[in-house]
């Protein structure tokens, strides 16, 4: 069984983790990423028909901005983000376990949508939605994390497409070689995302943390080619 080395944030590194563990699996924490609010001024809930919620670091770090919002229907990305909106005490949550495109092509197209988001986020122009997009949190880039050699022969989950292209610099800057990591990443953007070369590249069935795992599982299992 081949280690699994884990490269979200907190505090969803250690959600990970532990599911990991549950599972079996020798794994490890190694977040790229470090997540902090931003200042941000919240608009009039009464311009918006409901909220859209596609990370739960949005509603984790959105402070006390969000509960203006708290009464209205919220759609989220995945049962993680519709969790993170009943923690933040939203009463009306529907969870999509599929990616931003699909929730929103289920969704009516008059709906005045209100987007708590990280500052680095995917373009929603395009969508038929009216939607405004306000970034509450910023994820940053950590240094090299310490150890960073031993994902070398590891199975690596890739929960965003930001951590595969940033995998993918720092594993070239470490000088890995790429074909002996295994990673198996949360959607197809985020396996696009890492790039070629690669032992093996996989997406989870659904874009979720239990199915990404459980992927991970079984490639861990697999002889190298």
């Amino acid at each position: 069984m081949k280690r699994l080395v884990i490269l979200r944030p907190e505090p969803g590194a250690r959600v990970s983790l532990e599911r990991a563990h549950s599972l079996g699996l020798d794994a490890i924490s190694m977040p790229l990423f470090g997540v902090h609010p931003l200042p941000w001024m919240a608009p009039d809930p009464n311009a918006f028909d409901a909220v859209l919620a596609t990370s739960a670091n949005a509603l984790r770090h959105g402070g006390i901005g969000l509960s203006r919002f708290g009464h209205l229907p919220l759609h989220a990305v995945g049962e993680a983000t519709a969790e993170a909106a009943r923690e933040a005490e939203f009463t009306h949550v529907s969870a999509a376990s599929s990616d931003v495109d699909a929730l929103l092509g289920s969704l009516s197209s008059e709906l005045r949508l209100f987007h708590p988001c990280g500052r680095d986020r995917r373009d929603l122009s395009a969508a038929h939605q009216a939607i405004l997009s306000v970034p509450v949190y910023a994820a940053e880039a950590l240094p090299m994390p310490e150890g960073f050699a031993a994902i070398a022969e590891a199975v690596i989950a890739v929960h965003s497409p930001r951590a595969g292209a940033r995998l993918a610099e720092l594993a070239d800057a470490a000088g890995i070689n790429r074909s002996s990591i295994r990673i198996v990443a949360i959607s197809d953007a985020a396996e696009s995302a890492a790039g070629v070369g690669w032992g093996a590249v996989m997406a989870a069935a659904e874009p979720t943390d239990g199915a990404l795992l459980e992927l991970a599982a079984r490639l861990g299992k697999k002889p190298c080619p």
